[in-house]
Parts: C-alpha cells; sequence; structure tokens
C-alpha cells in the first residue's frame, strides 16, 4: 500500500464517520434520545421509556460489536478500551463526576451538541469550557492530578479486562465465542426489557434504539476494519487511520471536544489533522441542525439568569474532568465501550448514573429549600 493509498483510505473513513454522525445527530434529535432525560424522567416522573431506548441502543450495539469479532472483521483487543489495568476507581471517580455534571448542564456531551445544532447558545459554551476541561485532564493541570491519583488504583489481569476474556478462561472456549454468548445473552435480555415496556413499542422509540445502537456498531467497523492498516508504508507497523488513540474507537464526545478545539486553535499547524473524534463532533451538530430545521423547531436559546450560567459552567467541567477520567461519557463508556463488555466500562455506567441521581437529587434538595 502507497502513501497515496493511505491518504485516500482516509478520507474514506473520515466521510463515513462524519455521514454516520450525522445519522446519530438526525436520530437523536428527532426522537430526544439522551441519557440524562432517561435518568430524570425515571427519577422525577417515574417513565422509563427513554430509559428503554437506551438499554436498546446498549443490546443492539453489544450484539453487533460480538458479530463484528465473531466474523473477524475487528481485533476486540486493539480497541481503545481494551487493557490489562482494571481502573475501576478511575471509572467510579471520573463516572460520577460526569454524571453529577450532565445533570448541572442540562445533558451530557452528545445531547450538548444536538442541542447546538438546535441552536443552543448555551451549549456551545457548555462545548467549550467542557473541551477546555478535558484538554487540562488529558495533558494539562488536572491530567497531573489524575495520574497521581486516581490512575495509581488498578488491579492487573493477564487475560485482560473484558467479560468474553474471563468467560473463556472459565470455560475453556475462544473469547470470540464467549463475547458473542455474552452479548446475546446479555443485549438480548436489554431489548426484550425495552420491547416489554407498553407504552416503548413506537416508532421513535424504536428508532432511538434501534438506529443509534446500529450507528455504533457501523462506527466500530468503520474504524477497526476499513481504517486498519496492516502496515503502514511509513512506520511499517500496523495502525488505524484518523484516530487520536492509534487504536480502533466508536463514537464518545469529551475528548473529541477538547481535539476539535485543539484543531480549530491550530489550523494552520499541518500536524493538527481531522480524526474520526473532531468529525463526530462536527456530523453530531449537521445531522441535529438539518432535523431541527426540517422538523421546524430550530430556535436560539441562551442562559436565563446568573445562577443558570453558574451551573451550566461548573457542570462543562465536571464533564470534562470526568469523562477523559472515566475513559468516555455516557456515549463513550455507555454505548461505545460497554459495546466491548469491558469491565471498567460497567463501572463508569454505573458511576455515571449514580452520579446523575446523586445530581437530581441535590437539585430537588435545593428547590426545596429556596421555595
Amino acid at each position: 500500500m502507497q502513501i497515496s493509498d493511505i491518504q485516500a483510505l482516509t478520507t474514506q473513513v473520515l466521510w463515513a464517520a462524519f455521514l454516520l454522525s450525522v445519522i446519530f445527530g438526525a436520530i437523536a434529535q428527532r426522537t430526544h434520545f439522551c441519557t440524562m432525560g432517561a435518568v430524570s424522567d425515571v427519577v422525577n416522573m417515574g417513565d422509563w421509556t427513554r430509559m428503554r431506548q437506551w438499554g436498546m441502543a446498549i443490546g443492539v450495539a453489544m450484539i453487533g460489536f460480538a458479530v463484528l469479532v465473531y466474523s473477524g472483521q475487528i481485533d476486540p483487543s486493539k480497541t481503545l478500551y481494551a487493557s490489562n489495568r482494571w481502573i475501576w476507581l478511575s471509572a467510579t471517580v471520573g463516572g460520577a463526576l460526569f454524571g453529577f455534571g450532565m445533570v448541572l448542564t442540562s445533558g451530557c456531551g452528545s445531547k450538548t451538541l444536538i442541542r447546538i445544532g438546535g441552536g443552543s447558545l448555551k451549549s456551545l459554551m457548555v462545548f467549550i469550557v467542557m473541551g477546555i476541561a478535558a484538554f487540562a485532564t488529558l495533558k494539562g493541570i488536572t491530567a497531573v492530578a489524575r495520574v497521581d491519583t486516581v490512575d495509581q488504583v488498578a488491579i492487573d489481569f493477564a487475560a485482560g479486562t473484558a467479560l468474553p476474556n474471563w468467560a473463556a478462561a472459565a470455560f475453556g472456549i475462544k473469547a470470540a465465542l464467549a463475547g458473542l454468548i455474552l452479548a446475546v445473552l446479555l443485549g438480548g435480555a436489554l431489548i426484550v426489557w425495552a420491547l416489554a415496556g407498553p407504552d416503548f413499542r413506537r416508532p421513535d422509540n424504536l428508532l432511538a434504539g434501534l438506529g443509534i445502537g446500529a450507528v455504533i456498531v457501523a462506527m466500530w467497523w468503520v474504524s477497526g476494519h476499513l481504517g486498519y492498516v496492516a502496515e503502514h508504508p511509513d512506520t511499517l507497523q500496523e495502525t488505524f487511520l484518523a484516530t487520536n488513540s492509534g487504536r480502533a474507537e466508536a463514537m464518545s464526545f469529551v475528548s473529541p471536544a477538547a481535539y476539535t478545539l485543539d484543531w480549530l486553535m491550530f489550523f494552520s499547524d499541518k500536524s493538527k489533522v481531522l480524526t474520526l473524534g473532531i468529525v463526530s463532533v462536527f456530523g453530531v451538530v449537521v445531522g441535529s441542525a438539518a432535523c431541527a430545521i426540517a422538523m421546524r423547531n430550530f430556535r436560539w436559546e441562551g442562559f436565563g439568569s446568573t445562577e443558570d450560567v453558574a451551573n451550566h459552567m461548573s457542570g462543562a467541567v465536571l464533564m470534562g474532568v470526568g469523562g477523559v477520567t472515566a475513559l468516555g461519557c455516557t456515549i463513550g463508556q455507555g454505548l461505545s465501550g460497554i459495546s466491548t463488555l469491558s469491565a471498567t466500562s460497567f463501572v463508569a455506567v454505573a458511576a455515571i448514573l449514580a452520579g446523575a441521581v446523586a445530581a437530581l437529587k441535590y437539585q430537588i434538595w435545593r428547590m426545596e429549600r429556596t421555595a
């Protein structure tokens, strides 16, 4: 493969990722897909409809990823979430910070981009602050704190931290088969649970669950198969084109927010190139905007008060710091990571949900105190 071939393939990967992100943004805008909203609906109203959307999306993503692995399309050991270190404390602390922060900002990283597409200027400010906080936690002052504290606590597993590896070792079967069995059992159970909701089996809900889950699977294929080069002509090493991590990636929106700001600010620096994460950020905004305009619900939105500003800015900082520390957000860990059946992802998702519930309880307590 020549350099010209690499450049052409990189362009294909970027366009494919952008188009998938446009679809993601349009679906989320059309169906009101939102993890924070799902948790809020459950806590405040006892309504599980949007939580079932999320559950179905996870189930579809799990099964789809397992099929890709079993058919040899991608190697699970070369994904962003594959590791021999179970960073349970980082996932717990980071997830809780992210979950609390997303309630203060009225939405997670993906919802922030969807709202930007719908005309929310305050979500644009949340994105900027979240991106700065994320960059600081990747390479700056909070990165030093992260590395010197929570990242020091981990449990090492020779076989890796994915559940299929544990099951394969326990039952003496191949990891790919174990992953497929676990994905069908866990993912299938989530899909059945979602469909069991009496008010769930409606077009919008099915579109959210099946559509979002399918986009995650397609993104895994784009990054882990289409963009995989066994031997790069420059380095003579294997590589995953257009990724920030150098490994197979799917969707996530915290670290990519930092990379997007970096790309915009240093655009003239030729070393700053577009990646899957960056084009995903733009794609979600474009898809959301197109859907909002088509549905005639695009409207400009600003902050309502000083307290509104304070809540959103502090929440954005918590999401930036927490998302990087936990290695992902409600999409990065809650869909992409958990689809790989990573033990770290399960911890991160549980912590995100716990943090969100705590924040919602705090808001209720505060309202009662000021009433």
